[in-house]
């Protein structure tokens, strides 16, 4: 008998911490960052006493919240270094992040901005960007990327990306699709190699989302 009690208390803790992330995954997801806490404590059906006492602050929830994305996001560059062609590894690693990107403002929000206590998807932002920078010069090598592109291209695109967040679920998927073709074929570089000269880049890499407190 007296055994049983821990094991039943164990059970409801893990019962409460998955119904306190799938609630964090579905809030984040729609709402972005910005969500409050008492919002996602309501979502899982739990007090915010029992929220707090599985996550003290608001960055613990979100580093675990998102992990699935982030393994996903790490096998879209690792699979992209991989492929013996540079062009369609880099063309993957694009359509897959804003695909991860699309279907979660939560997600979208955390890989674009540096949280202090938060630092996993700082190395996730950082890990992409020597990936990008790695393939483009593989792809440049190719002749398929246009002459002009640097890494912070990316970080441009994805900024711009976000614009789609406020849309619903199904027609940013599809606008997000669309969204990564016209990205790839700007980058592509011309077959008559008659690409025009690009303004100059401006530094992104850095910028920061609103806060999410």
């Amino acid at each position: 008998m007296t055994s049983h009690v821990p094991q039943t208390v164990r059970s409801d803790a893990r019962d409460n911490r998955s119904r306190i992330l799938d609630a964090a995954r579905a809030v984040f997801g729609e709402e972005g960052l910005s969500a409050p806490m008492r919002d996602i404590a309501r979502h899982a059906g739990l007090a915010p006493a029992t929220l707090y006492r599985h996550f003290p602050t608001k960055q613990a929830l979100i580093a675990q919240t998102f992990t699935e994305q982030r393994r996903a996001c790490h096998a879209a560059v690792r699979d992209a270094l991989t492929d013996a062609d540079a062009w369609h590894g880099f063309q993957s690693m694009i359509q897959r992040i804003c695909e991860l990107h699309a279907h979660s403002r939560g997600f979208a929000d955390a890989f674009m901005t540096a949280f202090p206590e938060t630092m996993d998807f700082t190395a996730d932002r950082e890990r992409t960007v020597r990936a990008v920078a790695e393939l483009a010069r593989r792809a440049h090598e190719t002749g398929r990327l246009r002459a002009g592109f640097v890494v912070d291209d990316l970080i441009l695109m994805l900024t711009a990306h976000r614009g789609l967040q406020h849309a619903p679920l199904p027609a940013r998927l599809i606008a997000s699709r669309r969204f990564a073709a016209y990205v790839i074929e700007a980058f592509r570089a011309p077959e008559d190699g008659s690409a025009h000269a690009l303004p100059p880049a401006p530094r992104l890499r850095h910028a920061h989302s609103p806060s999410t407190t």
